[in-house]
């Protein structure tokens, strides 16, 4: 059986992604503190930043 889809209040993506950006912790490493993906964790702080996503070119 599939889990159940959990859903995040503004103030806690909002939370989230401040964490990434004012400390400058690793994603991954964020997000595993938080409990969540880091994919989740990336879209959000790609979504407030769109200049943190990184260039393959």
């Amino acid at each position: 059986m599939a889990e159940k889809r959990r859903k995040f209040t503004a103030e806690s993506r909002e939370g989230a992604v401040r964490i990434v950006t004012e400390t400058g912790k690793p994603v991954p490493e964020a997000a595993k503190d938080l409990g969540i993906r880091a994919t989740t964790l990336a879209s959000w702080v790609g979504a407030r930043r769109p200049s943190w996503r990184r260039r393959t070119r």
